[in-house]
């Protein structure tokens, strides 16, 4: 059956329509029984009112056993007790009655045996399930004790008779309710089924409902209502659906129970959330006393708040509805039902009125028969309990359990319960079995919470392993907590969970993203800040649009000053010192209200840690003043901070190299000599101010280094670091010339790496020690390659110039000239663009790539960045010689490039660099220093003075004759060019003229074709207007035009028509005669096509004796290659009624007009104009000329039709016909454009000398104005090309 919607729409079917509030239980209780007295009166009886009974039923009970009372009314009587709730004394009535039926018939106790099994079933509903706290099971009875009572009736009734009807339905109640004490069943495997214990029962319960209804013959909606709850319980909630509607529209009244209570319920676990909510609806319409409707309501609309972010305004009138409309009052309607009981615990816990919480959780727990308000019962006694200052924790794990327990436990089981579980762990330090809780949650469910707590762990486990020192490998944890903790992030973007951010979890990101990914850190961060000013202008009403930067710098001074520090060291590690400083600044204002509104946190610690910072940006920006003042402000608050005092020594060694920095450096060691910062900052000022020793045990740096190792700690890192530094810079400067120099030399180097080595064990991150292991590869080992692998890995964590100059050499040995380019590049705009080092070291690699390319112009930068060089360190000799060495590489260059690859200014520059490389070789073989053997550069001087200088001029006149005749062929190729151009040009115009002739032309022909088309059209008009004139007459009573009637036939004019397949005969028929005969149904086309084809060949037998040059052909519609005759384009109005048929212009041979004679008023007017009107044309004159003016079209199938001319036979038997004294003889009526074309000299095309018109001429004559529509339905079918009309049958074929 089609499921109903909530039953019938309202008003249908005599629904309620007005609420009712009486039960209909008990309702056939008389208010009176009579019990008739025994030795008395035939008349005589005792009455006892059933609406005030005695508390005590003693008396009563005895009156009915000493009167032998029969079961019925023990029956009425225990009934009418249960009916005042007092359930105890009606089972007390009951029992005594069976006492007192011992001495009938067995089948007389089934009546009362089924009533006690209800009574014990209805007990069970309102017992408790558990043993209440501080009570026995002598005072309090649950509700299992209370089912096995009703076993135990049900039984005992079931030995009487098995088959008694109302037993299936008890039964069903029974395995019901035993279903609800049962815990859920576990979950199972796919495809596999579900034995449990729960299932069982409630399969069973589904059997004994389904006995009942047949029993009934499906009249037991009770039986059906059993059904649909069996199928709620075990899941099948579209079932249960079907049952609930067919018991609403089979019983719309029924309230008690209510159906529209489990449609509802059905509707919301299917997804259908605004449905349930209209099914309960009704039911509170209906019934407004419903408990069980307000609280379900009451639970929609806390499932709609649930949508929204508790800030948001909607949470709160939502919220507020839900309890205080529905909760409440499905509270004060029943205090005692476990539903509402559980949810308005919920709310008394948010309150933290813990009694009462506990009151309500214990209501719901004891008194449900629903396992899940069990569950949330045992939830609100954990959370309550939970929340307790000193906790009890084996009762919260007792509770939380208890609350899993019941709703299945395992993955099936109440996930706020496991994860308070997982809390509980957690407190207790079980981190272990926490994390393992939490990822079968996570498995499960893909709780957001539960991820949060399971990246909060993981994340405290790699902090507090780093804050230690262990050394153990956690890079799966952090994968594992940021994939975690990322998750619940982008939760927070889903519109449909409306999720609110919590900023701890971007504050563990940034801390998990601190080491490999600084910037998704900072971007943590920001969110953090971002987050936290918008719930600032959202506390205070306003709009991020509307506020100012002045606003916004106060509101970022509310931030904690932690954050800011962390954003500021984020800004300043890339870079961006004006942003840290900034921040940094801003740390510190916060920090002021930051302290008055928190005395516990230590602000001078922060305040100390954020100064510095300060300062250390004031550094990097080159502001070293402020950093001065910074730095002592932090000693006069705190005399011995030795990082102030060792910043304050590098900058007056940064400021004064020679006097007060060195003083500062010997006292900053006097006075603290050992702490490690110092002596790494005394190793950087001895590397930078020591002497070139011989041997590296004599080398100041490598024994200070030595001495912090032996003496201080032996794993420092920047010693070790240095110590490699100090030996790798003395083995690069060993002699290489034999064998044993390059062993010796290839030692050092091994030396220098294993300081590397240690210290990378240290420190897997220390990529100076990563660069110096890079830095031996390549000058002992030449493995160019590897050394470009590790150079590259350190360029993207360490931010220095000396990788991207490391890089450049090797790219260059490598000759990968642009790569080594872009490296230098790099270089120069991190801190070198005034190292005269790196401007030479481009010089040289732009030289070598212009060599190999033969580029002058990567000659020229060479030259350039040499200059620049020269210009930072003119005292330096060597760079000059780079300058005069590329001028001499750069004349070579231009002497060898081919003609068509040079200019003749680049000749004469290249020639007068060469005159000043001379004059510089020259002046540096005089120097007393000089880079090379004198001898050496007075030789390549010389060899340019002479040998060069020669060449050039040469090549200076070779360039200048080659640019001159290639000026002059390129003068005549571009006086050749702008002729062509002017050439093709002149040809695209007068093409586009000639183009724009045709086009024309081509609208003056086509608007003289429309012209004649709009004329012809006319033209036609105006003739169907003057055919519809001739049709009209004057009506000679009213004097109004009307359309002229049919002429009636007489017998001696106008011939008669003969009746479709008859035989040929000479009686006629009058017009009334006709008239009056019935109308005959039409017939198909094949049939009518028939007939008349019959009837035609009838015709043609007749009078071909008379009139032997007219002959009948049979031809074949569509035959292409006949020369055919076609008839004159008459029409034929003889119809008197619009119902009748008027023919039309026959179709035959293709489609072609073959009209038939005139035997009309019309056609004798028409045939008036010719010299004999008595007589018809010439056929063979006709056919002649209708053959010239009609066109063949050929047909999909051809049809034989016979040509033939009734009306030609009619007139040809009646020469004198006139027309009927009684009608006016009507003016001719225009030709046609056949007719005339018909009627006109053959000149072998009827329209060569007319204008041709845009419509199809066959479509023109069908419609012509005597014509009222197409009589076949087909143009060319075969009754339409017959020609021939019936006269009064009205049918149309």
């Amino acid at each position: 059956m089609a499921p109903y919607l909530n039953g019938y729409t309202n008003g249908n079917r005599q629904l309620p329509t007005e609420p009712v509030t009486e039960s209909i239980r008990f309702s056939d209780i008389p208010s009176a029984l009579d019990i008739q007295v025994s030795g008395a009166d035939e008349g005589e009886a005792v009455e006892i009112s059933l609406e005030e009974l005695l508390d005590d039923p003693t008396e009563l009970c005895t009156l009915l056993e000493n009167e032998n009372a029969e079961k019925r009314v023990w029956m009425i009587i225990a009934l009418a007790y249960a009916r005042q709730d007092k359930v105890d004394l009606a089972i007390d009535i009951l029992h005594k009655g069976l006492g007192s039926l011992n001495r009938g018939t067995p089948k007389e106790k089934l009546g009362l045996l089924g009533i006690l099994c209800w009574m014990y079933l209805g007990k069970s509903r309102h017992a408790p399930r558990v043993m209440p706290e501080g009570q026995t099971s002598e005072e309090v009875k649950i509700k299992d004790f209370w089912l096995q009572a009703a076993t135990g009736m049900l039984n005992e009734a079931a030995r009487i008779n098995p088959s008694f009807p109302p037993l299936f339905l008890a039964r069903g109640v029974l395995c019901l309710l035993r279903a609800s004490l049962q815990p859920p069943s576990k979950a199972v495997a796919p495809g596999t089924i579900d034995h449990s214990e729960r299932v069982e029962s409630l399969r069973q319960a589904l059997r004994c409902f389904e006995e009942a209804a047949k029993v009934s013959s499906g009249r037991n909606m009770m039986a059906v209502l059993g059904s649909a709850r069996a199928h709620f319980s075990l899941g099948r909630y579209a079932d249960a659906l079907k049952g609930y509607q067919e018991v609403l529209a089979k019983m719309p009244h029924l309230q008690d129970p209510d159906p529209r209570i489990g449609i509802g319920c059905c509707f919301w676990q299917l997804g259908y959330r605004e449905e349930a909510r209209e099914a309960w609806e009704r039911a509170l319409d209906l019934n407004p006393d419903s408990k069980i409707a307000t609280i379900l309501i009451g639970l929609y609309h806390l499932h709609e708040s649930s949508n929204h972010n508790n800030k948001d305004p909607a949470f709160a009138s939502i919220y507020k509805k839900a309890m205080t409309e529905y909760t409440q009052k499905a509270f004060k309607l029943d205090k005692d039902a476990p539903l509402t009981c559980a949810v308005f615990g919920g709310y008394f816990l948010i309150s933290k009125m813990w009694p009462t919480v506990e009151t309500l959780a214990r209501r719901a727990i004891e008194l449900t028969d629903v396992n899940a308000i069990a569950s949330d019962g045992w939830y609100l006694l954990a959370r309550k309990e939970h929340s307790q200052e000193s906790p009890d924790y084996m009762k919260i794990t007792d509770y939380y359990g208890r609350a899993d327990a019941a709703r299945g436990g395992g993955d099936k089981g109440y996930v706020p319960a496991r994860f308070g579980l997982a809390q509980v762990q957690v407190l207790q330090q079980d981190l272990d079995g926490a994390k393992f809780r939490l990822e079968k949650i996570v498995q499960s469910s893909k709780s957001t919470e539960a991820m949060m707590l399971l990246g909060a762990l993981y994340a405290e486990e790699i902090f507090s392993n780093a804050a230690a020192g262990y050394k153990e490998d956690k890079s799966a944890e952090v994968k594992k907590a940021t994939a975690l903790l990322e998750a619940v992030r982008l939760a927070w973007k889903d519109p449909q969970k409306k999720l609110q951010p919590d900023l701890s979890v971007l504050v563990y990101l940034a801390r998990l993203y601190e080491g490999d990914q600084p910037d998704k850190a900072m971007q943590c961060l920001q969110q953090v800040e971002k987050q936290s000013i918008d719930d600032m202008l959202e506390k205070q009403k306003k709009s991020k649009d509307d506020v100012d930067d002045a606003t916004m710098a106060k509101l970022r001074e509310e931030l904690p000053p932690q954050l800011l520090n962390n954003l500021g060291c984020f800004h300043y590690q890339q870079e961006k010192y004006d942003s840290a400083r900034d921040l940094f600044q801003t740390a510190l204002n916060a920090l002021v209200r930051f302290g008055e509104r928190d005395e516990m946190i230590d602000t001078d610690a922060l305040v100390t840690t954020i100064s510095f910072n300060l300062a250390r940006t004031y550094e990097a920006a080159t502001l070293l003043d402020d950093a001065r003042t910074v730095y002592e402000g932090l000693l006069a608050r705190h005399a011995d901070y030795t990082d102030a005092r060792t910043r304050l020594a590098y900058i007056e060694l940064r400021q004064n190299p020679t006097e007060d920095g060195p003083k500062a450096i010997a006292a900053l060691s006097e006075t603290d000599g050992s702490d490690l910062e110092v002596r790494a900052l005394l190793g950087w000022y001895l590397s930078r101010s020591k002497k070139r020793a011989t041997n590296v045990a004599e080398d100041q740096e490598q024994r200070h280094y030595k001495h912090t190792l032996q003496l201080h700690e032996k794993h420092d890192r920047y010693s070790l670091t240095g110590m490699g530094n100090a030996y790798a810079t003395y083995a690069r400067e060993m002699r290489r010339n034999t064998d044993k120099e390059k062993e010796k030399r290839s030692a050092e180097f091994m030396k220098a790496v294993g300081y590397y080595d240690k210290a990378l064990q240290l420190d897997p991150r220390n990529a100076y020690a990563a660069q110096g292991i890079g830095i031996a590869l390549v000058e002992d080992k030449k493995d160019l390659t590897s050394a470009v692998q590790i150079f590259s890995k350190i360029r993207d964590t360490l931010r220095d110039s000396s990788v991207y100059i490391n890089l450049g050499h090797i790219f260059c040995e490598l000759k990968q000239y642009s790569r080594s380019v872009e490296n230098y590049e790099a270089a120069l705009h991190k801190d070198r663009a005034s190292d005269p080092q790196v401007l030479a070291c481009l010089g040289r690699v732009w030289l070598l790539k212009g060599k190999q390319d033969k580029n002058p112009t990567a000659m020229k930068n060479s030259l350039d960045y040499s200059r620049r060089a020269l210009a930072i360190a003119p005292s330096q000799i060597h760079f000059k010689f780079n300058i005069a060495f590329v001028q001499i590489q750069l004349a070579q260059l231009m002497h060898t490039l081919p003609e068509s690859q040079r200019s003749l200014a680049d000749v004469q520059s290249a020639a007068e660099g060469l005159d000043d490389a001379i004059a510089s070789f020259t002046e540096i073989a005089q120097a007393k220093n000089p880079p090379y053997p004198k001898h050496d550069i007075e030789q390549r001087a010389n060899m340019g003075r002479n040998t060069m200088r020669r060449q050039l001029e040469r090549a200076i006149q070779s360039q200048r004759e080659y640019e001159e005749k290639n000026a002059a062929r390129l003068h005549e190729a571009r006086v050749i060019r702008e002729a062509d151009i002017k050439r093709k040009e002149e040809a695209r115009l007068k093409a586009e003229e000639a183009a724009a002739e045709e086009k024309r032309k081509i609208a003056e022909e086509r608007y003289k074709m429309l012209e004649s088309s709009r004329k012809l059209a006319e033209q036609r008009a105006e003739e169907e207007r003057r055919r519809e004139e001739a049709e009209m007459t004057t009506d000679t009573e009213t004097g109004e035009r009307v359309k002229r009637k049919k002429k009636p036939r007489g017998t001696g004019g106008g011939g008669k028509r003969k009746k479709k397949g008859a035989e040929d005969s000479d009686t006629d028929v009058s017009a009334a005669e006709v008239s009056d005969r019935p109308k005959r149904k039409k017939k198909s086309r094949r049939a009518a096509a028939t007939t008349t084809e019959s009837s035609a060949l009838s015709s043609m037998d007749d009078s071909s004796a008379k009139k032997p040059k007219k002959k009948r052909k049979l031809a074949r519609r569509g035959g292409g290659g006949r020369d055919d005759k076609f008839k004159s384009s008459e029409m034929v109005v003889d119809s008197d009624d619009d119902d009748d048929i008027t023919a039309g212009p026959a179709k035959v041979d293709g489609g072609s007009q073959a009209d038939s004679p005139a035997d009309t008023p019309m056609a004798d007017a028409n045939d008036s104009t010719n010299d004999n009107p008595t007589t018809t044309n010439n056929a063979d004159e006709d056919e002649e000329s209708d053959s010239e003016a009609a066109i063949p079209r050929p047909r999909k199938k051809p049809v034989r039709q016979i040509e033939s001319d009734d009306d030609d036979e009619d007139d040809e038997d009646n020469p004198n016909t006139q027309p009927a004294p009684d009608e006016e003889k009507e003016p001719p009526a225009p030709l046609t454009t056949a007719e005339k074309a018909a009627n006109s000299p053959p000149h072998g095309n009827a329209f060569a000398d007319t204008d041709v018109s845009m419509v199809d001429e066959s479509v023109g004559a069908a419609g012509g104005a005597n014509t009222n529509e197409y009589p076949g339905g087909e143009v060319g079918g075969e009754a339409f090309g017959s020609g021939k009309v019936e006269e009064g049958t009205g049918d149309r074929d």
